[in-house]
């Protein structure tokens, strides 16, 4: 029986985003945030006011809450309950609902305190791990594009904004930004970039980014990114390089992170490709 349980407010390696786990039997007073909540309940069930009224939320419900929102919460029983959640600045929220094309995100609320929805709990995962995995697990471009991605999803599909449909980009608009944001991963694939780096190489907005270099290249940003990172390490290895000198001059955060994306790509680890080019 979980009487008191625990919070953790994690260290967030994303700027604009905390992150907290709970896992607790405690009753919550009514109190509100000043910024967008989204979680998921991962064990047992709870009974909450909400800007709707009282709702409840059991395991595997997503769960959601607007800047000053006021809302409880209250466990069905003494097991208590578990839940996971991101908490995110509004600038942010806007910012993306402008990229998609509202015509006034300030006024985005979150229309609904629980809903099941797999996809959102999908993205959510991605986009939590993202938020509070180490420092050497992620780089910059894939938290980035999992949180967008999933923030993105949020403000599509479950909140007040009527997105108007954006026009499409000129296909030579269109191949010549990407071929600026490839350009900039090709010049210099070990080096650290973001997503907002690569959207303003390519003078567009980071959703525009994310879909046509998918659109143009097949691989979003981040895996080309590592595409590029890991045939820079075959290159290191090829010229005699020590396997831990090649991942760090490659970009990888370490040797472990490039021995796998080097199986990935090649069915072969990095000390097998140096043994049979050496």
């Amino acid at each position: 029986m979980r009487r008191n349980g625990r919070v953790v407010m994690y260290r967030c390696a994303l700027e604009g985003v905390e992150a907290t786990y709970a896992d607790t039997a405690r009753s919550f007073a009514r109190h509100s945030h000043d910024r967008f909540g989204v979680g998921v309940v991962v064990r047992g069930a709870q009974r909450s006011a909400s800007g709707c009224g009282p709702v409840e939320a059991r395991a595997g419900d997503a769960i959601t809450v607007n800047p000053g929102e006021v809302h409880d919460g209250a466990p069905f029983d003494a097991s208590g309950r578990s839940w996971r959640m991101l908490y995110v600045e509004p600038l942010l929220v806007y910012d993306i609902a402008r990229d998609l094309g509202a015509p006034s995100p300030a006024s985005l609320e979150i229309e609904r305190p629980v809903l099941r929805d797999a996809r959102f709990a999908g993205l959510f995962d991605r986009a939590f791990i993202a938020a509070v995995d180490g420092p050497l697990a992620l780089d910059a471009i894939a938290r980035e594009e999992a949180l967008f991605a999933f923030l993105a999803d949020v403000v599509a599909r479950h909140t007040t904004v009527r997105l108007r449909q954006s026009a499409p980009l000129l296909r030579g608009r269109t191949n010549v930004a990407v071929a600026r944001a490839r350009m900039r991963i090709d010049d210099d694939p070990a080096g650290a970039l973001t997503l907002a780096d690569l959207a303003v190489e390519a003078g567009l907005s980071r959703f525009q980014l994310l879909r046509e270099f998918t659109r143009e290249t097949g691989l979003p940003p981040h895996a080309y990114l590592i595409q590029r990172r890991v045939a820079l390490a075959r290159r290191l290895i090829a010229a005699g390089a020590a396997l831990a000198d090649a991942a760090l001059g490659a970009g990888f955060a370490d040797q472990s992170h490039m021995t796998r994306a080097f199986v990935r790509f090649f069915g072969v680890t990095p000390a097998g490709y140096a043994a049979a080019v050496r």
